[in-house]
């Protein structure tokens, strides 16, 4: 008989119905105990559907109810530092969802109370190109595909800004997500397993339309995340890295990952987690990966594996930290006009 483990819930809206919620739920042993969310309206409607035995108005108040030994905290980046803080200094193993933090500064501070502890601590993985992700490894780490990696472009579209009179989202509030941006985090992160860490960055940031009605009132704010970022980076293997990010486009493309080496390419839709390759002299071609190498998602069954069990996760909060670090030297050398070098020491820019 599986081991019972009780989960409490700090927010569960989109992300926690869509996947944590489904895949717990298919885990033996996981028992739903406590969720709070911002209305406590909705709360009771994610309790009645899930089968979560109690409510909390405050999500304080989700870390003592007893039988809770994990929280899974879905809340927006503003709520992450404190949430995690407060749960291991409770004694709670804590899965966060994407993005880990607002800031480098507030990502550090849970990374070192998650050094603190023997607590599983895990954040939630991207689903961009997941599928791809261990074929992608094996052939540029292990086979050395593209021989030394000499360039790396990342190119991510969205339209979901390109109205100007379209509502202020939260992930364009600085206040709600910090200096998190589109997909910039979420593909840092990605190319961080394949290619490793960076040395420099040097980046162009823009906010086409720098003033937004916030949802469902009169009031205009001010814009303060990038409706446009380009950066390029020297990277700790050697290769220069370009970057594009785009929230205005009127006619999305294809996001990709392409890797050029002294050997050979690889290229990644990333939607489709579709892989495009060859060596020097042949033609690009599709490299299909193999069935028992697709990397499913498994993100719940990895932490509740790792309570259990022992063992690694990831991402860990020390890849979450690196994934911020870049973020905020994007950010930084936008601000500055200048190159920054990393890894980032303590001076700090404010969102």
């Amino acid at each position: 008989m599986a081991e019972r483990l009780g989960i409490g819930f700090i927010g569960a809206g989109g992300i926690a119905k869509q996947r944590h919620l489904p895949g717990l739920t298919k885990i033996p042993g996981v028992e739903l105990v406590a969720v709070a969310n911002r209305r406590r309206e909705t709360a009771e409607a994610i309790a009645a559907e899930w089968g979560f035995s109690t409510v909390r108005s405050d999500w304080r108040e989700v870390l003592d109810v007893p039988g809770v030994d994990a929280v899974f905290i879905a809340a927006p980046p503003y709520l992450h530092r404190e949430a995690t803080l407060a749960a291991l200094q409770a004694g709670k193993h804590v899965f966060c969802q994407a993005r880990m933090a607002r800031t480098y500064a507030e990502a550090r501070d849970m990374y070192r109370a998650s050094r603190g502890t023997r607590l599983v601590t895990m954040l939630c993985p991207p689903p961009h190109a997941m599928a791809a992700d261990y074929a992608m490894k094996r052939l540029v780490q292990k086979e050395r595909y593209v021989g030394q990696p000499l360039d790396l472009l990342v190119f991510q579209y969205q339209s979901a800004y390109a109205d100007p009179t379209t509502p202020l989202h939260w992930r364009q509030d600085a206040e709600v997500s910090g200096f998190n941006t589109q997909y910039l985090g979420m593909y840092i992160e990605v190319i961080h397993r394949w290619l490793g860490y960076h040395r420099r960055v040097h980046a162009i940031a823009k906010v086409h339309y720098p003033k937004r009605a916030r949802p469902g009132t009169d009031d205009v704010a001010d814009v303060r995340i990038a409706d446009s970022i380009g950066f390029a980076t020297e990277m700790e293997c050697g290769a220069v890295s370009t970057w594009h990010f785009t929230g205005v486009t009127h006619h999305p493309q294809t996001d990709r990952f392409e890797i050029h080496g002294s050997e050979g390419t690889l290229i990644v839709n990333v939607a489709r987690a579709e892989i495009l390759g060859a060596r020097r002299g042949e033609d690009l071609r599709p490299i299909p990966i193999p069935a028992d190498e697709v990397r499913m998602w498994s993100a719940e069954a990895d932490f509740v594996r790792a309570i259990r069990d022992g063992g690694a996760v990831s991402p860990d909060f020390t890849e979450g930290l690196k994934y911020m670090e870049l973020t905020e030297a994007v950010y930084r050398s936008a601000k500055e006009g200048r190159a920054i070098d990393l890894p980032l020491e303590r001076e700090l820019v404010a969102v």
